[in-house]
């Protein structure tokens, strides 16, 4: 019988993300779900869809798209370095339920109320239009894409050293499926030789739904 007094030793998680990425937030909330069934220590790592395509050959619709998504990724790199990470979460959060659920595409509005939130000054909203901190984000961007591979996107996780991008989902499975989907990835990750297992996509993000067991 395993011995009360044993320690568990958590399992670090780190996951990055890009605030404005659907299928990030879809991820992010299965391993919430996750973390509350299995002991793990999940740190979370901005990334940024902006600098992941400075160089590439985008529509202009998708390019139109990355001043507002490099501002919050420029806004979650500022509380990271003047707050500390594990206000890298709350903020993340309390700007994804705006973004996503939400459907709020104004970051004018967003921005503020999110802070407000977290409990942070409405001047904080400056830093989302200054480049003081791209260096650090740049630095943690790089940090994830580097462990998987430049032709990917968000999010990037890594267990135990073993980085992969994705999964994506939609709607983020609860429960028990959410712990077979997490054992089933960590599973084909963790096999050196294994590269890519993909299907078209059938359905966008499913916010409001989730897979009950």
């Amino acid at each position: 019988m395993p011995n009360p007094t044993q320690s568990v030793v958590s399992t670090p998680v780190d996951f990055w993300f890009d605030p404005s990425c659907p299928w990030a937030w879809m991820a992010s909330r299965w391993v919430d779900e996750v973390a509350r069934l299995r002991d793990l220590d999940v740190t979370w790592h901005v990334m940024s869809l902006a600098v992941l395509n400075e160089h590439t050959d985008v529509s202009e619709e998708y390019r139109a798209f990355f001043p507002r998504a490099l501002r919050y990724t420029r806004l979650v790199a500022a509380v990271q370095q003047l707050h500390g990470q594990a206000m890298v979460k709350a903020l993340y959060d309390a700007l994804g339920e705006r973004i996503h659920p939400g459907g709020n595409s104004n970051a004018d509005e967003v921005i503020p109320e999110a802070l407000a939130e977290i409990g942070l000054p409405s001047a904080f909203a400056a830093h989302a239009d200054s480049d003081a901190f791209d260096p650090q984000m740049r630095a943690s961007h790089f940090d994830g894409i580097n462990r998987v591979g430049q032709d990917v996107g968000t999010p990037v996780i890594a267990v135990n050293g073993i980085a992969f991008f994705g999964p994506v989902i939609s709607p983020a499975p609860m429960g028990d499926q959410a712990l077979a989907l997490w054992d089933g990835v960590l599973a084909v990750a963790a096999f050196d030789g294994f590269f890519e297992l993909k299907r078209s996509r059938t359905r966008e993000p499913v916010f409001a739904e989730r897979t009950t067991v």
